[in-house]
């Protein structure tokens, strides 16, 4: 089995926060598409013919674009390649959203929406630059209900500027009393490049403090985990049986195809990634030249990433899995560099798996380069 992920880098505005890749510019929207679409044909051979069991609209701003414009690129999937599509995410802003819209979604066959809700207090949306209201936010989840989409994502972010413990409180419960069946939580960071790391910079805004960074974290698990969602990665909550089954296959190390400006692929040896421009990868995409890179990934590379999305899991890392993918050596690096972490009560054994406290998991990334290996 595998996946697609599709980039859609099309904005309406540009949020504060982000670093991915997109524009507001969408002048050159069909040629775009046109492009999308002609390298999913081309590529057809990449997955090695596994099944596609996910599709994922990311972004960017997926709902920017018209049902009839992704209804055309799923046509394409379907063409190509082998489906048993048990999946199909789109990411949409609540601003672009309506009864009818959403419905031609749900019709057209997507059957997951990740709502970009990120908070429920107006000065949050306001500091970060969303589109949205508050308002909207809530009706979009409600009219995404309406018309039968039972698996409903939402992402919210803590540690905003000038966020307080109890503002993440509202947030959460709002959430919640939603009832969406996942939510992905995630904190603050300041990005190279960004504006609000300039407004940082400037003086304009500060970052949370660490104190109250882990207070919103703790607060996060013990609210969610009350409420019945289980934490099956670092960042990401879902009712029982709601897992994302597309973001759960890159921690996995399932092979996924990723098509547009930017997007990444992984067959299981190689990374492969295409360039971040619109203009260039149109152009690049009709004269038949050379959009993307390639990272041929060796042993100690597969390792790293194994131990990075292992870790970010709810059951850890499997160290029977580990020395059967990378060998005895790298399996008894694992354990000794591991052990320090173990004694402080930042990582948890149980049996053959490891995985991190709630202690360990404030400071993951922290303990997952510790534990890469760096010749």
């Amino acid at each position: 089995m595998a996946g697609i992920y599709v980039h859609i880098p099309l904005c309406g505005s540009r949020c504060y926060y982000c670093d991915f890749y997109s524009s507001t510019y969408h002048g050159n929207k069909d040629d775009l598409l046109k492009s999308i679409c002609k390298e999913l044909t081309t590529r057809k051979e990449y997955l090695k013919g596994e099944p596609i069991r996910t599709i994922y609209f990311g972004g960017g701003t997926p709902s920017q674009l018209r049902v009839m414009e992704i209804e055309s690129i799923l046509q394409v999937i379907k063409e190509n390649y082998d489906c048993c599509v048990e999946e199909i995410t789109l990411e949409a802003n609540p601003e672009d959203l309506s009864l009818d819209y959403l419905q031609a979604l749900k019709d057209c066959g997507v059957n997951r929406l990740s709502l970009g809700v990120q908070s429920f207090k107006p000065g949050d949306l306001q500091a970060i630059n969303r589109r949205h209201t508050v308002a909207k936010a809530i009706e979009s989840v409600k009219m995404a209900q309406q018309c039968g989409f039972d698996n409903i994502s939402i992402d919210l972010i803590y540690g905003l500027p000038n966020q307080t413990l109890h503002d993440w409180q509202y947030n959460l419960q709002q959430a919640v009393e939603l009832r969406v069946q996942h939510i992905s939580a995630y904190s603050l960071t300041f990005e190279e490049g960004t504006m609000l790391t300039k407004m940082r910079d400037r003086g304009e805004i500060k970052e949370a403090d660490e104190e109250l960074s882990f207070e919103m974290f703790k607060l996060l698990r013990h609210t969610l985990s009350q409420n019945g969602y289980v934490p099956y990665e670092i960042s990401n909550f879902a009712l029982p049986g709601y897992e994302s089954k597309h973001n759960s296959s890159y921690w996995n190390y399932v092979p996924y195809l990723g098509v547009g400006p930017s997007a990444h692929s992984f067959d299981g040896q190689s990374r492969r990634w295409n360039i971040a421009n619109s203009r260039l990868y149109i152009s690049k995409m009709a004269a038949g030249d050379t959009y993307y890179n390639i990272e041929t990934l060796d042993t100690f590379t597969r390792y790293n990433e194994y131990v990075m999305t292992g870790l970010r899991k709810k059951e850890g890392v499997d160290i029977a899995v580990l020395e059967t993918l990378f060998g005895k050596d790298l399996k008894e690096y694992f354990l000794r560099m591991i052990d320090t972490y173990i004694k402080e009560g930042k990582v948890i054994k149980d049996g053959q798996h490891y995985y991190l406290s709630e202690e360990g998991i404030f400071v993951s990334d922290y303990i997952i380069e510790e534990l890469f290996w760096v010749e």
